[in-house]
This record gives structure tokens, sequence and C-alpha cells, in this order.
């Protein structure tokens, strides 16, 4: 088994809670209130910029070309996500100029950015593969299900076989450059509780 299935294993407990929480079941049948998914763009947004970030992190700490061109296509993924969040902000009329993290946003972005400064491509990854692997694996979860039509753009975006071939592009790199050590477990366990956390707030 390679490390990031490993890692993704170890962690399903984590996985299974945030698939059941109310605000992911509320993606699926439509009953998450319009303000927590407004205020969940924004946040998710402000996110995105310090995720892309701790891509370049990655980028510039790569080792052969084919990390240059692995972390250069995930770049331009955040910046597909983040033109779907300009589509909800023209629909749901969503400011997202000079957006104010709340708490879990800025213990996540400060989480990835101060790891990523410490130049350890190995365990940057492992922090930045939960958000990856985990919004896939709820895409296509959510898809198998009767999908309301209120957030169906959100299901069907993190569903794409597209976002899920991103995913195993950055799980490739995690099996590259990391290996099974206790900084590289607990980076992906942190960044599994911080994805919780980060949706239950939004509710």
């Amino acid at each position: 088994m390679s490390l990031a299935l490993h890692l993704w294993d170890i962690n399903a407990d984590l996985a299974a809670r945030i698939r059941t929480h109310d605000f992911v079941q509320g993606l699926g049948n439509g009953s998450l209130p319009i303000e927590s998914f407004k205020r969940y763009v924004a946040q998710d947004a402000y996110f995105l910029d310090a995720f892309a970030r701790g891509y370049a992190f990655c980028l510039a700490n790569g080792t052969s070309r084919e990390d240059l061109y692995g972390f250069a296509e995930l770049i331009s993924g955040v910046v597909e996500e983040l033109k779907l969040h300009k589509s909800y902000t023209e629909r749901l009329q969503i400011d997202l100029s000079g957006v104010t993290p709340i708490a879990e946003t800025k213990f996540y972005v400060e989480f990835l950015l101060n790891t990523a400064r410490r130049g350890r491509l190995g365990e940057t990854i492992a922090a930045m593969t939960p958000c990856m692997r985990l919004y896939a694996w709820l895409g296509q979860s959510l898809a198998r299900t009767a999908v309301a039509p209120t957030y169906a753009d959100w299901v069907k975006t993190y569903s794409d076989p597209g976002f899920e071939a991103l995913a195993v592009r950055l799980e490739a790199l995690l099996d590259a450059h990391a290996s099974d050590t206790p900084a590289v477990r607990a980076n992906y366990r942190r960044a599994m509780e911080l994805e919780y956390g980060f949706f239950a707030a939004n509710l």
C-alpha cells in the first residue's frame, strides 16, 4: 500500500465524521442554510489563496522537472476552484474583498504556511494532501446520492474526474517525497482535524 493510501486509511475516522456532519449532509440534500454557504465560500476563497501559496513553496523546494510540472498543475487547479467561487459570488452576491478570516480559517492557514516555510517538502505535502483527497471523496460520495439542485454545482466540481486526477497527482508527489515518519503522520492528521473544524465553524 502506498503511503498516501495508508495515511488516508488511518484517518478514515475523521473522514467519516466530516461526511456525516450536518454541513456536508446539507450540501447534498440542499438543507444547508444559504447564509452558511455564503460564509463558507468567503472563508474558503481566503483559504485557497493560502493553499496556492503552499503549493508555490512546494514548487520552490521541488527536486525534479516532474515536481515542477506537478505543482504547476496543482496551482492551476486552485485557480479553477477560485473561478467556481467567483461564480458563486456573482450569483449569491458574496463580497470577497477584505474577507476577515474566522479563527478556524486562520488556524488552518497558519498551519499550512508555517509548515511550508520550514522547507521540508514531504511534510508540507502531507499537510496539503488531506484537503484534496477529502474533497474528492466527499464529492464522489455525495454524487452517489440524490443531490438537491441548490448546491449541485459544488458536488459536480468535487466529484469530477479532473479533480480526482489532481488529488491522485498530489498523492503521487506525497509518495515520492515523504516517508512514514511521526511528523508526516501528525501533519496529515492535523489537516484532517482542521478540515472538520472548518466545516463545523461555517454551519
